[in-house]
C-alpha cells in the first residue's frame, strides 16, 4: 500500500461532484457523504479500483459490499426485484435501507466486490452530495465505510482523514452526516430477513411488509465463514480502547458514553464523560455514537463504560454497534 498518496479535500459542490465521478471513472477512491456514514466509493465494475478500496481500507475480501446507485432504474440493471423488493424499494428509497437481491443476469458490477455471492446489496442513498456523484458518474459505486477495517465508522470528513489520509485520492466534505449510523440491511429471501439492523427502524420495515422480518439462523456475530452481507463480523466498529457494555458505575481510569439524565456513581473521577442523548433521544443518540466513540478512544481512559440504551427505533442499531465494538475487549 503506496500511504505517500496526496489525498485531496473539497468541499462539497459542482467542482467537487465532477471532480469525484472523474476520479471514481479512472479507477480512483473517493470518499463521499452519505446521509449514514461517509463511504469509501470506487467504481463497482472496476475490479483493479476494489482490490485497491480493500487494501486501503485492510478489508477482508471476503466481506461483501453494497453497490450504491442513482435510482431503482438503476438498481434494477444490477439486481432482480421481487414484489417484497419493490415494496421495500418504492416506500423506501432513497434512504438508508440496502437490500441483498439476486444478480441480475447482465449485472456489471464485478464479482470482486459481491465476494462471489450470487446475490448484490444494493441502496440509493439519501444524502444530495452522494446522489449527485452517483448520478454524474453515471454507474454502480461500492462505498463501504471510509475508515480502516473495523474501526470506528466516520461520520465527519475529519474522521476519514484520520483513517484513510495517503491511501485514497479525494475527501469530498460535505459535513456532518445526519443518521451517524450504517444502513439497514434487509436479505429479500423466500422470507425477508433482517442481516443487519441500521438508520431505518426494523418496525417501519415490518409495517410495509405486514409481517415480521426473520433472523439469520446462524449468529450474525460469528467470524468464522462467509457473512451475507456487510457489518456481521464479530468484531467491528470498535475502537481501540477496551469498551465495557451495560455500565451501572464507572471505575477509576474509565471514559463514560452517558444516555439519558441520570448520573452513574464514580462519573465524577471519570476520564471523560459524552453523553449520546441527554433528553434520551435514541435519533439523537445514532448520529452522535461514532464521533463519540472516536473523541472518548482518544480521552486516554484505560476503558470506555456505555450506559445502556433502550432497544426500540434506533437503539437497536445502535446496541448492535456497541456489542460489535466490545467483542474480544469486555
Amino acid at each position: 500500500m503506496n500511504s505517500d498518496l496526496k489525498t485531496r479535500i473539497w468541499p462539497a459542490g459542482e467542482a467537487a461532484v465532477a471532480a469525484a465521478a472523474r476520479g471514481l471513472a479512472e479507477g480512483g477512491l473517493v470518499a463521499f457523504p452519505t446521509e449514514t456514514v461517509y463511504g469509501l466509493g470506487a467504481d463497482a465494475t472496476n475490479p483493479k479500483a476494489i482490490a485497491r478500496l480493500y487494501r486501503a481500507k485492510g478489508r477482508p475480501a471476503f466481506n461483501p459490499l453494497i453497490a450504491h446507485v442513482g435510482d431503482l432504474a438503476a438498481a434494477r440493471r444490477i439486481a432482480d426485484f421481487d414484489a417484497t423488493a419493490m415494496a421495500l424499494a418504492e416506500a423506501f428509497w432513497p434512504g438508508p435501507l440496502t437490500l441483498v437481491l439476486p444478480r441480475s443476469a447482465d449485472c456489471a458490477v464485478a464479482e470482486l466486490a459481491t465476494a462471489g455471492l450470487d446475490t448484490i446489496a444494493v441502496r440509493v442513498p439519501a444524502h444530495p452530495v452522494a446522489l449527485a456523484i452517483l448520478r454524474a458518474f453515471g454507474g454502480p459505486v461500492v462505498a463501504p465505510s471510509a475508515n480502516l477495517s473495523g474501526h470506528v465508522s466516520p461520520t465527519t470528513a475529519a474522521h476519514v482523514q484520520g483513517d484513510l489520509a495517503g491511501r485514497i485520492d479525494l475527501i469530498v466534505d460535505g459535513g456532518p452526516v445526519t443518521v451517524g449510523v450504517e444502513s439497514t440491511i434487509v436479505g429479500c429471501f423466500e422470507v425477508p430477513m433482517l442481516l443487519r439492523p441500521g438508520g431505518l427502524p426494523r418496525d417501519d420495515i415490518e409495517r410495509v411488509l405486514g409481517r415480521a422480518l426473520l433472523h439469520p439462523r446462524q449468529d450474525p456475530g460469528a467470524d468464522s465463514g462467509q457473512p451475507l452481507a456487510p457489518g456481521m463480523l464479530a468484531s467491528h466498529y470498535a475502537p481501540r480502547t477496551r469498551v465495557r457494555l451495560n455500565a451501572g458505575s464507572v471505575e477509576p481510569g474509565e471514559a463514560l458514553l452517558a444516555f439519558g439524565p441520570a448520573a452513574l456513581p464514580g462519573v465524577e473521577s471519570a476520564a471523560a464523560v459524552m453523553n449520546l442523548s441527554a433528553r434520551s433521544n435514541v435519533d439523537e443518540a445514532a448520529a452522535n455514537l461514532f464521533g463519540y466513540l472516536r473523541t472518548l478512544d482518544r480521552s486516554g481512559a484505560r476503558a470506555i463504560a456505555v450506559m445502556p440504551v433502550p432497544h426500540h427505533g434506533l437503539g437497536e442499531a445502535i446496541n448492535d454497534r456497541l456489542r460489535r465494538a466490545a467483542v474480544g475487549r469486555d
